[in-house]
């Protein structure tokens, strides 16, 4: 990593973070694509970087939840029952199933673009209310499991994942938001170091970039911490939408080179 990289890092993450954090998101699935393209991290090498994003810039918001008290339910164990051996599967599957940057980026195309639109349907044509139904615990362990893998093969850690798939089945978003904030950053943890361990036994570029990631992790702390100072004096529905526009556009840039 070089000093300009570092520096582009750390804005990357104060940026990214600052717009996601307010809607509960730890930005790490936007950072991506810019790690990619913008700073030339190698892949596989560029999924346990943005693993160790969430590491770093994560700590903040779960210290927060901690004190309140709301990680100690059963829907934060349910989650990590499930996400951190799917974040071991998928870390597998990207370094030895995966390993190529094009089928990589038609993997993020896939992930992004329906994500946005989406975020976009449900802000302009919000769904009726209806009685919650929450998701049973098998049907939440399964979720999660799944969730997992993707975290593991996209580095994204899940929660941006679970959150949205939890909340529309029913579950409230007060315990959602805290539980999946947890997964996020204890399945980080485990794929940044099931990555550090397969780097000792395949070829290539498998190691996270450990400097990189440090940096985009502590512009990820900051830009966090900032996010949820301005979050009350943001509209809700201007942030999804900019959040679902940010998805598809980016999904969009990655699944055009294909189409041609």
């Amino acid at each position: 990593m070089t000093w300009p990289q570092g520096l582009l890092g750390f804005a990357a993450g104060l940026l990214i973070s600052a717009v996601t954090a307010p809607v509960g998101v730890s930005g790490a699935v936007f950072l991506l694509p810019v790690q990619v393209s913008v700073l030339g991290v190698p892949s596989p090498a560029v999924t346990p970087t943005n693993l160790l994003y969430n590491v770093v810039a994560g700590p903040g918001a779960l210290l927060r939840h901690h004190r309140t008290g709301r990680l100690r339910g059963p829907l934060t164990r349910l989650l990590l029952a499930g996400t951190v051996p799917g974040v071991v599967l998928g870390a597998v599957v990207r370094v030895f199933a995966v390993p190529g940057p094009q089928v990589f980026r038609l993997l993020v195309a896939a992930l992004l673009l329906p994500l946005g639109l989406w975020l976009l349907l449900r802000t302009l044509r919000p769904a009726p209310d209806r009685a919650p139904r929450p998701p049973s615990p098998r049907t939440t362990r399964a979720t999660a499991l799944a969730v997992g893998v993707v975290g593991g093969v996209y580095g994204i850690g899940g929660g941006s994942l679970l959150g949205p798939i939890l909340v529309g089945r029913g579950a409230p978003v007060a315990a959602v938001a805290p539980a999946a904030l947890a997964a996020t950053f204890v399945t980080s943890v485990v794929g940044a170091a099931t990555y550090g361990l397969l780097s000792l036994a395949a070829t290539g570029a498998v190691a996270p970039d450990w400097l990189l990631g440090l940096c985009c992790g502590l512009g990820g702390l900051l830009g966090g911490h900032l996010g949820a100072r301005l979050q009350p004096r943001l509209p809700e529905n201007a942030l999804r939408l900019l959040l679902g526009t940010l998805a598809a556009g980016v999904g969009t840039l990655y699944v055009v080179p294909f189409l041609r």
